[in-house]
């Protein structure tokens, strides 16, 4: 694994004998995205992450979907968790806590943020059936776990109703950017404060 970073940026590079992963992140993006995954869906749905978090995102993937897409999917999120926190360093400054609610049609999804430095998923989402096209829904939780392992997060996803899978999922993403872009924002009255009162996050 290699990490190189500027101001607000990363460039993540992981290599393992299941995958091929590159990630290039800037925080204060436009919303920027290209994907070569191999996997269509979580290329959908990194996009509402991207456009919503108006983050800068490219993301590089090669992994063994001649087994299936497990492999590819929690690397994606590990190398991406992995890049938020090189991007964000001590992340003085920043507001830390992030919430949305996202509707889609029937579907409402909520999303919490704490750019705590300690890792932890609570993941309540009840999809209604097990597949999208052919991306199993399982995977979104091994995508959110290995983020928030490498990004020191604590993230709680909780889709409070919906009868359709794919905007069950897509109101998750879309809440997840949002939540996100305001627990990364700069807060003008902390200018150069670390928020905690333990001295580091």
């Amino acid at each position: 694994m290699t990490i190189e970073t500027a101001p607000r940026r990363a460039h993540i590079t992981r290599r393992t004998l299941e995958t091929q992963i590159s990630i290039a992140l800037k925080l204060d993006g436009t919303g920027a995205a290209h994907f070569q995954t191999g996997v269509p869906f979580l290329d959908h749905m990194l996009d509402q992450v991207v456009r919503h978090g108006l983050l800068d995102l490219n993301v590089s993937a090669v992994g063994d979907l001649h087994i299936d897409a497990h492999h590819t999917v929690e690397d994606i999120g590990i190398a991406l968790g992995q890049g938020l926190a090189a991007a964000l360093g001590d992340k003085r400054g920043i507001c830390r806590y992030g919430h949305a609610y996202v509707p889609l049609d029937e579907a409402l999804s909520r999303v919490v943020i704490d750019l705590s430095g300690r890792p932890g998923l609570v993941y309540q989402v009840d999809f209604k059936r097990e597949k999208i096209g052919n991306f199993d829904v399982e995977l979104f939780r091994e995508f959110f776990q290995g983020l928030v392992n490498h990004a020191g997060m604590t993230l709680h996803v909780d889709n409070l109703r919906g009868s359709n899978a794919h905007h069950q999922a897509e109101t998750m993403f879309k809440a997840f950017g949002r939540a996100l872009r305001m627990a990364i924002a700069p807060d003008p009255r902390m200018s150069g404060i670390l928020p905690t009162t333990k001295g580091h996050l």
